[in-house]
């Protein structure tokens, strides 16, 4: 485990554990001291966990120890790392964190998997590659954001879980104890004020420390290499892996915009109004935090720090190679059917009895494709409204039940394509019609 480290960067990481251990001992003196029952127990063991962390703060700050990830570690996640395991590891994650919420929400195990995260990220900055894209200036917010976002979805489960049990056992909610009003002069105004100057003092801290993340001036002549767009549009430039740019620019979007207008009116379920609540908002809870967490910010952390030169995948500890090259296939629907099914080539398809159109000639090419495609909007929905969605038909509906399926389909659309695209057939279109720039 010993290598060559850099002295900065020893420095470094000496300081980062420092505040590591800070954390772990503030963590444990409210365990000693404030919390009601006091556990001492607790606090014992996350004092020890300060000493962990403390350790790593002397041999790297003090003794400029040569620790660094194990060669055998990096190389077996780089050789299980990929678009499908990457997913498949994030719905797994998804679906256990909502399954196991109640273990998994209590501070101490939310604690303890925060710890976990921080010893992993010390770890993984002494390998190189690693280091050279999540130390990017401009990676750094991404960063942030996945801690921010891990902390309010803890948050926000924590506080309806605490619901949960407190309306099992006849109790009133959180929300109604602390229904206190305040006024806004001066109790809002004041916090509006301390939150507005620690904004600044942290902004202006960031700005001297970390080199603003500019590059030469655009030209033609030279583009960057991935070039990426901004990090809260790389959702949908992962979508363009998928998708055609009209779909993935345009018509997703936009029913992304649509369907959160239209939440409101959709939603027939009157409870969890004004406080959290997990069991009696589950259908809610669930699609809203599958569409953020697994279809946004996943995408966004994928686009950030695993999709490098030609916008090819690259493992967490793998160099960022810009000759690397990937063959791959796109297989469309009508392929498979006409070429592999049938024998025939796509090509040659013509509309039986009249040739003469090229649209019929496309159509009739593309029928596969484009039965798949309405049975998938149209003969679908109804089959759901009489089977898995019968009670939420009865009571929302005819209008308000296929908006919300439709909206549920397009959602759905995208796992969907990134599954086939990923599988042995390689599949780019379910509908493929170049000739009048429609693909879907």
């Amino acid at each position: 485990m010993s290598g060559t480290l850099d002295h900065s960067l020893q420095n470094g990481l000496g300081v980062y554990y420092l505040l590591v251990a800070l954390m772990n001992v503030g963590f444990a003196l409210y365990y000693q001291r404030y919390a009601e029952p006091r556990k001492p127990a607790s606090a014992t063991l996350w004092w020890a966990v300060a000493g962990f962390f403390a350790l790593h703060a002397v041999a790297y700050g003090i003794f400029h120890a040569g620790w660094i990830m194990p060669k055998i570690i990096r190389t077996t996640v780089d050789r299980f790392a990929d678009p499908i395991s990457y997913t498949v590891l994030s719905v797994v994650g998804f679906a256990a964190l909502l399954y196991w919420r109640k273990p998994l929400t209590r501070p101490q195990v939310a604690w303890g998997i925060l710890m976990f995260s921080l010893l992993l990220g010390g770890w993984s900055f002494t390998d190189d590659n690693f280091r050279q894209i999540v130390a990017k200036e401009d990676n750094v917010p991404i960063t942030m954001l996945i801690y921010s976002v891990g902390f309010f979805t803890w948050l926000g489960l924590y506080r309806a879980v605490q619901n949960d049990e407190r309306m099992e056992r006849g109790e009133p909610v959180l929300e109604k104890l602390e229904d206190e009003k305040v006024l806004v002069w001066p109790d809002l105004v004041y916090t509006e004020l301390i939150c507005m100057v620690i904004a600044t003092v942290v902004l202006v801290v960031w700005s001297i420390l970390l080199k603003a993340p500019l590059e030469q001036p655009a030209t033609n002549a030279k583009a960057p290499n991935p070039s990426k767009a901004p990090w809260y549009f790389l959702g949908l430039q992962e979508m363009l892996v998928y998708f055609d740019p009209w779909m993935a620019g345009v018509v997703l979007p936009t029913l992304i915009i649509v369907g959160l207008i239209a939440m409101p009116y959709i939603d027939f379920n009157r409870e969890g109004n004004g406080y959290y609540t997990f069991a009696q908002r589950k259908f809610a809870m669930v699609t809203f935090l599958f569409g953020f967490l697994v279809l946004w910010v996943v995408l966004i952390v994928l686009g950030t720090f695993l999709r490098g030169p030609n916008w090819n995948f690259f493992a967490p500890f793998e160099y960022w190679d810009p000759h690397k090259v990937l063959p791959l296939n796109n297989v469309n629907v009508s392929d498979i059917f006409w070429l592999q099914w049938l024998g025939t080539s796509p090509a040659t398809v013509t509309f039986p009895g009249y040739s003469g159109s090229q649209l019929l000639n496309v159509i009739w090419r593309e029928l596969p494709g484009l039965i798949l495609v309405v049975g998938y909007l149209f003969v679908l929905p109804p089959l759901l409204a009489v089977t898995v969605f019968r009670k939420f038909f009865i009571k929302m509906g005819f209008i308000r039940y296929f908006v919300m399926i439709n909206l549920l389909l397009f959602m759905a659309s995208l796992p969907i394509k990134m599954v086939l695209r990923w599988s042995p057939l390689n599949l780019k279109y379910i509908v493929a019609m170049p000739e009048y720039f429609f693909n879907i």
